[in-house]
């Protein structure tokens, strides 16, 4: 879903399989990275965003460690069943890292 992006590419960062759009993140992989258990992307919301989500669903998602404190949604993948709406999340984040200068 990442790749299919425009002008995006795929490297290791951190051990971890990370999307970038030119020279910037716009998603990361994260495979119990901390051992916490969890199968997970991480991407850049709006604000508010992160909040709103963690409220409503927070079996779904999560703050992630480092970037949650700038807003980035951790997602459970195991506890996301429906492709077209991970695929629009990940789209909105590609779409946000593509306005940031």
């Amino acid at each position: 879903m990442c790749l299919a992006l425009p002008s995006t590419s795929e490297k290791l960062s951190h051990g971890e399989p990370t999307f970038f759009l030119k020279k910037r993140v716009f998603a990361m992989f994260s495979g119990d990275h901390h051992h916490d258990n969890r199968i997970a992307l991480i991407i850049p919301a709006l604000p508010g965003m992160q909040n709103m989500l963690v409220t409503s669903e927070p079996r779904k998602f999560y703050v992630p460690p480092y970037v949650g404190v700038r807003g980035w949604i951790g997602i459970e993948l195991d506890k996301m069943n429906d492709d077209e709406e991970l695929a629009g999340y990940i789209q909105e984040a590609w779409r946000l890292i593509s306005r940031k200068k």
